[in-house]
Protein backbone atom coordinates (compact mmCIF):
# COMPACT_ATOMS: atom_id res chain seq x y z
CA UNK A 1 0.00 0.00 0.00
CA UNK A 2 1.55 3.13 -1.01
CA UNK A 3 -0.21 6.46 0.76
CA UNK A 4 -1.35 9.00 -1.95
CA UNK A 5 -2.60 12.42 -1.72
CA UNK A 6 -6.43 13.18 -3.52
CA UNK A 7 -7.38 16.02 -4.95
CA UNK A 8 -9.32 16.93 -1.99
CA UNK A 9 -6.57 17.47 0.03
CA UNK A 10 -7.69 13.64 1.70
CA UNK A 11 -5.17 10.81 1.56
CA UNK A 12 -5.86 7.76 -0.56
CA UNK A 13 -3.33 4.64 -1.64
CA UNK A 14 -1.97 2.77 -4.02
CA UNK A 15 -3.06 -1.20 -4.03
CA UNK A 16 -0.08 -3.10 -6.20
CA UNK A 17 -1.77 -5.92 -6.13
CA UNK A 18 -4.67 -4.56 -7.76
CA UNK A 19 -2.44 -1.91 -9.52
CA UNK A 20 -4.95 0.40 -8.24
CA UNK A 21 -5.91 3.10 -5.97
CA UNK A 22 -8.49 2.86 -3.68
CA UNK A 23 -10.15 6.01 -4.37
CA UNK A 24 -9.83 8.87 -7.72
CA UNK A 25 -7.66 10.72 -6.75
CA UNK A 26 -9.01 13.38 -9.43
CA UNK A 27 -12.35 13.46 -7.55
CA UNK A 28 -10.86 13.29 -3.94
CA UNK A 29 -10.78 10.17 -1.36
CA UNK A 30 -13.56 11.90 1.21
CA UNK A 31 -15.26 13.96 -1.61
CA UNK A 32 -16.10 10.73 -4.05
CA UNK A 33 -17.43 8.65 -0.73
CA UNK A 34 -19.48 11.40 0.24
CA UNK A 35 -21.33 12.11 -3.30
CA UNK A 36 -21.33 8.86 -5.18
CA UNK A 37 -22.08 7.35 -1.55
CA UNK A 38 -23.18 8.75 0.97
CA UNK A 39 -25.29 11.49 -0.29
CA UNK A 40 -27.65 9.32 -2.73
CA UNK A 41 -28.15 7.10 -0.08
CA UNK A 42 -28.98 10.13 2.63
CA UNK A 43 -31.24 11.40 -0.09
CA UNK A 44 -33.44 8.37 -0.54
CA UNK A 45 -33.34 6.60 2.66
CA UNK A 46 -32.95 9.17 5.38
CA UNK A 47 -37.02 9.14 6.34
CA UNK A 48 -35.95 5.45 7.70
CA UNK A 49 -35.43 4.58 11.81
CA UNK A 50 -33.20 2.07 10.98
CA UNK A 51 -30.47 1.11 7.87
CA UNK A 52 -28.79 -2.26 7.04
CA UNK A 53 -25.72 -1.09 4.90
CA UNK A 54 -23.27 -3.26 2.98
CA UNK A 55 -19.95 -1.86 2.43
CA UNK A 56 -18.43 -3.78 -0.59
CA UNK A 57 -15.09 -3.75 0.67
CA UNK A 58 -13.73 -2.35 3.84
CA UNK A 59 -10.58 -1.37 1.84
CA UNK A 60 -9.35 1.63 3.68
CA UNK A 61 -12.59 2.23 5.67
CA UNK A 62 -14.00 5.35 4.23
CA UNK A 63 -17.42 4.61 3.28
CA UNK A 64 -18.25 2.99 6.73
CA UNK A 65 -16.33 6.06 8.66
CA UNK A 66 -17.86 8.88 6.67
CA UNK A 67 -21.55 7.38 6.66
CA UNK A 68 -21.07 7.39 10.49
CA UNK A 69 -20.12 10.80 10.78
CA UNK A 70 -22.72 12.12 7.83
CA UNK A 71 -25.85 10.62 9.35
CA UNK A 72 -24.80 11.36 13.05
CA UNK A 73 -24.51 15.28 11.58
CA UNK A 74 -27.65 15.13 9.51
CA UNK A 75 -29.85 12.24 10.73
CA UNK A 76 -28.58 11.51 14.42
CA UNK A 77 -31.87 9.77 15.24
CA UNK A 78 -31.31 6.75 12.90
CA UNK A 79 -29.69 3.45 13.84
CA UNK A 80 -26.98 2.26 11.37
CA UNK A 81 -26.10 -1.52 10.61
CA UNK A 82 -22.90 -1.46 8.27
CA UNK A 83 -21.09 -4.72 7.42
CA UNK A 84 -18.53 -5.61 5.72
CA UNK A 85 -16.25 -7.55 4.06
CA UNK A 86 -12.31 -7.41 3.74
CA UNK A 87 -9.78 -9.78 1.97
CA UNK A 88 -7.04 -8.00 2.63
CA UNK A 89 -5.80 -8.66 6.58
CA UNK A 90 -2.87 -6.96 6.33
CA UNK A 91 -4.46 -4.07 5.20
CA UNK A 92 -6.74 -3.89 7.80
CA UNK A 93 -4.12 -3.98 10.25
CA UNK A 94 -2.62 -1.06 8.68
CA UNK A 95 -5.73 1.18 9.26
CA UNK A 96 -4.99 2.56 12.93
CA UNK A 97 -1.77 4.17 11.11
CA UNK A 98 -3.59 5.64 8.54
CA UNK A 99 -4.33 9.51 8.80
CA UNK A 100 -7.55 9.85 8.09
CA UNK A 101 -10.26 13.55 7.68
CA UNK A 102 -10.16 14.59 11.43
CA UNK A 103 -14.54 13.89 10.93
CA UNK A 104 -13.67 10.02 11.41
CA UNK A 105 -14.47 8.31 14.33
CA UNK A 106 -10.87 6.93 14.86
CA UNK A 107 -11.91 4.89 18.14
CA UNK A 108 -14.69 2.92 16.38
CA UNK A 109 -12.00 2.17 13.85
CA UNK A 110 -9.75 0.93 16.38
CA UNK A 111 -12.57 -1.66 17.44
CA UNK A 112 -13.14 -2.85 14.25
CA UNK A 113 -9.69 -3.21 13.21
CA UNK A 114 -9.08 -5.42 16.57
CA UNK A 115 -12.61 -7.03 17.99
CA UNK A 116 -13.90 -7.33 14.10
CA UNK A 117 -17.06 -5.23 15.60
CA UNK A 118 -18.06 -2.29 17.27
CA UNK A 119 -21.77 -1.74 18.67
CA UNK A 120 -23.49 1.21 20.50
CA UNK A 121 -27.19 2.45 20.85
CA UNK A 122 -26.64 4.24 17.31
CA UNK A 123 -24.21 1.98 15.89
CA UNK A 124 -24.01 -2.29 14.76
CA UNK A 125 -20.80 -2.77 12.75
CA UNK A 126 -18.98 -5.66 11.53
CA UNK A 127 -15.81 -6.14 9.90
CA UNK A 128 -15.54 -9.19 8.10
CA UNK A 129 -12.04 -10.83 7.36
CA UNK A 130 -12.40 -13.06 3.93
CA UNK A 131 -13.78 -13.79 0.63
CA UNK A 132 -16.92 -11.33 0.06
CA UNK A 133 -18.86 -14.18 -2.14
CA UNK A 134 -18.87 -16.71 0.84
CA UNK A 135 -19.73 -13.51 3.38
CA UNK A 136 -22.97 -12.49 1.01
CA UNK A 137 -24.28 -15.55 0.55
CA UNK A 138 -25.19 -15.95 3.68
CA UNK A 139 -27.69 -12.99 3.84
CA UNK A 140 -30.92 -12.75 2.51
CA UNK A 141 -33.42 -9.80 2.43
CA UNK A 142 -31.54 -8.02 4.79
CA UNK A 143 -29.91 -4.78 3.63
CA UNK A 144 -31.48 -1.83 2.63
CA UNK A 145 -27.90 -0.01 1.31
CA UNK A 146 -25.32 -1.45 -0.93
CA UNK A 147 -22.33 0.65 -1.48
CA UNK A 148 -20.57 -1.11 -4.51
CA UNK A 149 -16.78 0.00 -4.65
CA UNK A 150 -14.52 -2.70 -5.00
CA UNK A 151 -11.81 -2.31 -7.13
CA UNK A 152 -12.88 -1.80 -10.82
CA UNK A 153 -14.31 -4.27 -12.88
CA UNK A 154 -10.93 -4.59 -15.42
CA UNK A 155 -9.25 -5.50 -12.28
CA UNK A 156 -11.65 -7.89 -10.18
CA UNK A 157 -14.02 -8.79 -12.84
CA UNK A 158 -15.84 -10.99 -10.05
CA UNK A 159 -16.99 -8.57 -7.68
CA UNK A 160 -18.88 -7.01 -10.61
CA UNK A 161 -20.41 -10.46 -12.45
CA UNK A 162 -23.88 -11.43 -13.18
CA UNK A 163 -23.64 -14.01 -10.50
CA UNK A 164 -21.88 -11.66 -8.01
CA UNK A 165 -24.96 -9.47 -8.23
CA UNK A 166 -27.30 -12.15 -8.12
CA UNK A 167 -25.77 -12.48 -4.78
CA UNK A 168 -26.76 -8.78 -3.99
CA UNK A 169 -30.35 -9.04 -5.27
CA UNK A 170 -31.32 -11.74 -2.53
CA UNK A 171 -29.12 -10.17 0.51
CA UNK A 172 -31.02 -6.83 -0.22
CA UNK A 173 -34.68 -5.65 0.74
CA UNK A 174 -37.07 -5.63 -2.80
CA UNK A 175 -36.77 -1.33 -2.03
CA UNK A 176 -32.78 -1.68 -1.64
CA UNK A 177 -30.54 0.85 -3.37
CA UNK A 178 -27.08 0.24 -4.74
CA UNK A 179 -24.50 2.96 -5.41
CA UNK A 180 -21.10 2.65 -7.20
CA UNK A 181 -18.78 4.37 -9.18
CA UNK A 182 -18.83 2.32 -12.13
CA UNK A 183 -21.37 3.16 -15.14
CA UNK A 184 -19.66 1.14 -17.65
CA UNK A 185 -22.29 -1.01 -19.57
CA UNK A 186 -21.18 -4.33 -18.39
CA UNK A 187 -21.75 -3.02 -14.73
CA UNK A 188 -25.37 -1.54 -15.89
CA UNK A 189 -26.29 -4.57 -17.70
CA UNK A 190 -25.81 -7.51 -15.10
CA UNK A 191 -27.06 -5.21 -12.46
CA UNK A 192 -30.44 -4.53 -14.65
CA UNK A 193 -30.62 -8.70 -15.73
CA UNK A 194 -30.70 -8.96 -11.81
CA UNK A 195 -33.67 -6.63 -11.39
CA UNK A 196 -32.31 -3.64 -10.87
CA UNK A 197 -33.33 -0.09 -12.32
CA UNK A 198 -30.65 1.93 -14.02
CA UNK A 199 -30.30 5.72 -12.94
CA UNK A 200 -27.23 8.29 -13.76
CA UNK A 201 -26.39 10.43 -10.55
CA UNK A 202 -24.64 13.30 -11.68
CA UNK A 203 -22.65 16.26 -9.74
CA UNK A 204 -20.85 19.10 -10.79
CA UNK A 205 -17.52 17.72 -8.05
CA UNK A 206 -17.14 14.34 -9.68
CA UNK A 207 -17.30 12.23 -12.29
CA UNK A 208 -20.74 10.81 -12.99
CA UNK A 209 -21.75 8.01 -10.59
CA UNK A 210 -24.99 5.15 -10.74
CA UNK A 211 -27.46 4.62 -8.56
CA UNK A 212 -29.16 1.11 -9.06
CA UNK A 213 -32.53 0.08 -7.43
CA UNK A 214 -35.28 -2.29 -6.92
CA UNK A 215 -38.09 -0.24 -7.14
CA UNK A 216 -38.66 3.74 -9.29
CA UNK A 217 -36.71 6.08 -7.38
CA UNK A 218 -37.56 10.64 -7.44
CA UNK A 219 -34.53 12.83 -8.20
CA UNK A 220 -32.18 11.21 -10.11
CA UNK A 221 -32.48 10.15 -13.72
CA UNK A 222 -33.15 6.53 -15.17
CA UNK A 223 -31.02 5.19 -18.04
CA UNK A 224 -32.99 3.44 -20.65
CA UNK A 225 -31.52 -0.17 -20.61
CA UNK A 226 -33.48 -1.49 -23.32
CA UNK A 227 -31.84 1.00 -25.75
CA UNK A 228 -28.67 0.53 -24.27
CA UNK A 229 -28.65 -3.10 -24.89
CA UNK A 230 -29.68 -2.97 -28.13
CA UNK A 231 -26.86 -0.23 -29.04
CA UNK A 232 -23.71 -2.81 -27.10
CA UNK A 233 -25.03 -6.26 -27.57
Amino acid sequence: MIITPSGDGSLTAFNEAYGEHYHSTKDGALNETLIKHITPSFKLKSAKKELYILDICFGLGYNTLATIWYFKKYAPNIKLHIYSPELDEKLVNSLTLFDYPKEFDRAILKSLVEEGIYEDNALHLELYLGDAIDYIGKFENFFDIVYQDAFSPVKNPTLWSYDWFKLIAKATKEDAILTSYSTSFATRYNLYRNGFLIYDSKNSSTRDSLVASKVEIEGFKRVDMEHKIRCNL
